[in-house]
């Protein structure tokens, strides 16, 4: 006799439930695989960008927090300095006017450059392993990210092959002037929502055109759909408010040089195609009028406390006089790039502002492709905008290989007009990056989908002309580490959080380096000077840095020539007035400081006794 065994009464939902997961679970894995292979073009697109970013970067990839950026050192220990701060949103401790420099007054932050979005964004990152590490990530991400907006832009909206696409995609995020900014100007770097803005541009005007008037006669069945498309409009005035505020808050510098050149574009581009401008303008300019509305509701305030509020600033503090192109960079080669040459240096200011050195090579390239590219209107637009930046690029008088010619350059005409005096005019160079690649996009566009020799020929030519520009690998160099006082969390013995160390030397914009401390403890105390733009210029001008105490002018003379100073009453009462007027409540000394016994010697006649704490010297004032 046998028995079977009971079923339960819940195994027939259970075995369902299973095999309706494993049925969704498959489901979504077809799916998936369907949009790999789907979008697998644009993916190896994405995963060369990736690697020849992370290989231009790999020399700070070992140790980010003990490598630097050989050429512009100072600056990354500024952006790690604002990405540590940045991520303090993240622990609900963050304003405009943060005090975590500068103590007692403070920074501005939206005067600086300060990249707010990409530091909250990247957070997580910078409270976890660190801003060198949220650094390093950025600097790659940035080149990637801009090739790959501008392939995706130039693939899906100009409607161009794949191939024409990545390769002005790779100018456009791999370009000189990438390449340069690069060393540690991330606000110039993030230019992937550049792309996005000029496509929501496009939208924008696509949805207000009514399209042509049908010609007479037509009966009214056969005649096309007119009146713009105001529900299209009106999402694509919400976008565009959405990309500039948050390029705003990246980048304001970038969104100012995009929106001029977009400006040029549009105007002349209105001129070759005057039924589109008449048809089209009213809805254009409505739209543009909604996203202008939009996005000051949130930037209002930001914009004004920018140029009006506390330690904020509304004129520009570098020289367009100084920081002009010459002339003849033009047609000279990066020394960033494999076929550049070390020599072609003198032609700027430094090896951060290599903007204009496109090479002969791809402007002759780039003139022929205008020429050939068909698209008139586009062409116009691109060749217009080009000749213009490009001018402006030359400052107030024009330079030739090192020499002024005491010719008026065309920006001679925008010198002091407010917000243009913050734009370094050798940056309008960097608009010819996306302008260039859409004429070669066009040219080796209209060559693939030809016949003959001219698809092989235009390809080549243009891949002949962008080869001496690929760029090398930027140079890094060690850097000394950061006091375990710091990054063993010593300093909360002798300093509150949120309250102020007085790191000796103080730090200041030619010597930054203890504000890597403060990065380095996810800003969590503040210092008195440091490396910053504030009002401390002749009349409240802008100017880099502020003024230093006695105190702080006393301990840089005797760590730059190791001598040391007679100390009486006075110099004790100074200090000690000075260390009010910081709110320290400690000063530190690392053992690497330049000449750090002549330094602890003074301090002890000022401060009495040391203590010890870790790697540091500290007094508790």
């Amino acid at each position: 006799m046998s028995s079977a065994a009971p079923t339960a009464p819940d195994a027939a939902p259970g075995q369902a439930l299973r095999l309706a997961d494993q049925v969704i679970r498959r489901a979504w894995g077809v799916r998936l695989l369907a949009a790999v292979r789907r979008h697998r073009a644009d993916l190896l697109a994405a995963l060369v960008f990736t690697v020849l970013a992370g290989w231009l970067t790999h020399g700070l990839w070992p140790d980010p927090s003990g490598r630097t950026l050989a050429l512009n050192p100072e600056d990354q220990a500024l952006y790690e300095w604002f990405l540590a701060v940045d991520a303090r949103a993240l622990l609900g401790d963050f304003s405009l006017l943060t005090d975590r420099l500068n103590a007692p007054d403070g920074v501005n932050l939206m005067a600086n450059t300060t990249v707010i979005a990409l530091g909250i964004a990247c957070a997580p990152i910078t409270l976890l392993l660190g801003a060198p590490v949220t650094f390093a990530l950025l600097a790659a991400a940035n080149l990637a990210g801009t090739a790959l907006a501008w392939y995706l832009l130039f693939h899906r909206t100009l409607r161009t092959r794949r191939l024409a696409a990545a390769l002005g995609g790779a100018l456009c995020g791999f370009g000189p002037g990438m390449i340069s900014q690069t060393n540690s100007h991330l606000h110039m770097t993030a230019q992937w929502l550049v792309p996005v803005i000029v496509w929501l541009v496009v939208r924008l005007l696509r949805a207000a055109d009514p399209g042509p008037t049908p010609p007479a006669g037509t009966a009214p069945e056969e005649a096309p759909p007119t009146g713009p498309n105001r529900r299209r409009m009106f999402s694509s005035a919400a976008g565009l408010a959405a990309a500039v505020t948050a390029q705003v808050f990246i980048g304001e510098e970038v969104l100012f040089l995009a929106a001029g050149t977009l400006l040029v574009m549009a105007v002349s581009y209105a001129f070759a195609d005057r039924d589109l401008a008449r048809r089209a303008l009213p809805g254009f300019a409505a739209g543009l009028a909604i996203a202008a509305g939009l996005a000051l509701l949130v930037l209002g305030y930001p914009l004004w406390f920018q140029f009006a509020g506390p330690q904020g600033v509304s004129d520009g503090m570098f020289s367009p006089r100084y920081f002009s192109a010459d002339l003849s960079s033009w047609w000279t080669l990066s020394p960033l790039s494999v076929a550049g040459s070390a020599e072609s240096a003198r032609l700027t200011t430094g090896p951060a502002e290599y903007n204009t050195f496109l090479g002969w090579p791809l402007l002759l390239v780039a003139a022929a492709s205008a020429i050939w590219a068909g698209r008139r209107r586009l062409v116009l637009a691109c060749v217009v905008a080009a000749l213009v930046m490009g001018a402006l690029s030359l400052g107030p008088e024009v330079v030739l290989g090192g020499t002024r010619t005491a010719l008026p350059g065309p920006y001679a005409l925008l010198a002091g007009l407010p917000v243009v005096d913050g734009a370094l005019p050798m940056r309008f160079g960097l608009a010819l990056l996306p302008l260039v690649a859409t004429l070669l996009v066009l040219a080796v566009d209209r060559a693939l989908r030809g016949t003959g020799r001219a698809r092989r020929l235009v390809p080549l030519a243009v891949v002949a002309a962008l080869l001496p520009l690929f760029p090398t690998p930027l140079p890094t160099a060690d850097r000394p580490a950061v006091p375990e006082f710091v990054t063993g969390g010593h300093w909360r013995q002798c300093v509150r959080p949120g309250g102020v160390l007085v790191p000796v030397p103080l730090p200041t914009p030619k010597e930054p380096w203890p504000m890597r401390w403060a990065a380095a403890a996810d800003a969590g105390f503040g210092m008195p000077e440091g490396f910053f733009i504030g009002p401390y210029g002749r009349g409240g001008t802008a100017a880099m840095g502020t003024f230093q105490q006695p105190t702080s002018a006393l301990l840089a003379d005797v760590a730059k020539r190791g001598d040391q100073p007679a100390i009486g009453d006075e110099q004790r009462r100074q200090a000690a007035r000075d260390a009010d007027f910081w709110g320290a409540s400690c000063v530190a000394l690392a053992d690497d400081a330049p000449h750090v016994e002549s330094l602890r010697a003074t301090l002890e006649q000022l401060y009495g006794p040391a203590t010890r704490i870790a790697d540091v010297w500290i007094w508790r004032v």
